[in-house]
């Protein structure tokens, strides 16, 4: 009778294994599309999530041209031009505020304490839901173009050019969304979220030249208004709507999207990873 011979597996010691804790930057961007993806679907399976990008700028839109336009331009299609721009950034950037009172209540609820076990790249399940809010932000824009048109508004630049300004209001609140995620992660309620960021955001959108021309405000003001960011994406979409040039405010505001990204998605993915 030949004996059994049994082979006892090696188990090397945690230690001494060649572990590897980094991805490459294309399975980065594969998992963010993946929860971009899961993002999309969220979305579809619960509509009423949109009930803000489309009631929101029908309402603003009309509201804000009547109330102002008289008053302002002596006419609402005289006010259209200056309107239009300043409702669309307004009406975006307001939105991504839910990006990070969304991303909180996914938190609260232990969605992303499962997907950092999961082999993937720690900035997807942050900047796949962060892609995922840009359909929101192209339903706003399209919605605000759209109720200009019906009250009167014609771009003198061309549907070309309506669409660039369009792309660089959605790309700016993305850039702008990793802030508000960032207040998501080291907040600990969805509604101190949602506080936070109407704190500081209101007076950048109202203190602007969103609505009124600068020059009509007081000049102690008009320094601020001067230096404000969302002044210089509302002048970068009305030169591109109305003129047709990508100036020097484009660029700005693509400059100011870079840095805001280059800054918080390393402050958001490090705070997520440390939140207990």
């Amino acid at each position: 009778m030949s004996a059994v011979t049994v082979n006892t597996p090696t188990i090397t010691p945690p230690s001494e294994r060649n572990l590897r804790n980094h991805v490459s930057i294309r399975q980065s961007i594969a998992n963010s599309l993946t929860m971009a993806y899961r993002g999309v679907l969220k979305i579809k399976r619960t509509p009423e999530q949109l009930f803000d990008v489309t009631l929101q700028p029908i309402i603003f839109t009309v509201m804000f041209t009547y109330i102002f336009g008289g008053a302002i331009s002596g006419d609402v299609q005289s006010y259209l031009p200056i309107i239009i721009p300043g409702i669309l950034v307004q009406t975006v950037i307001t939105t991504s505020v839910v990006t990070g009172v969304q991303l909180r209540e996914d938190m609260d609820k232990g969605v992303f304490d499962r997907f950092k076990s999961l082999p993937i790249a720690r900035i997807a399940p942050l900047a796949g839901a962060l892609l995922a809010d840009t359909i929101r932000y192209a339903i706003a824009t399209s919605i605000t173009f759209l109720m200009g048109y019906i009250m009167g508004y014609r771009p003198a630049a061309g549907f070309g050019f309506v669409v660039l300004a369009g792309v660089l209001v959605i790309v700016s609140s993305w850039a702008i969304s990793w802030i508000f995620a960032f207040f998501g992660v080291i907040a600990r309620t969805a509604s101190s979220v949602q506080g936070i960021s109407f704190l500081i955001l209101f007076p950048l959108t109202f203190l602007s030249n969103a609505f009124v021309p600068v020059n009509t405000m007081p000049e102690w003001l008009q320094w601020f208004v001067n230096i404000n960011p969302v002044s210089h994406l509302v002048t970068a979409v009305r030169d591109l709507a109305n003129n047709g040039v990508f100036g020097v405010d484009a660029w700005t505001a693509l400059l100011g999207a870079a840095v805001i990204v280059l800054v918080f998605a390393p402050l958001t993915v490090r705070a997520y990873m440390r939140k207990a």
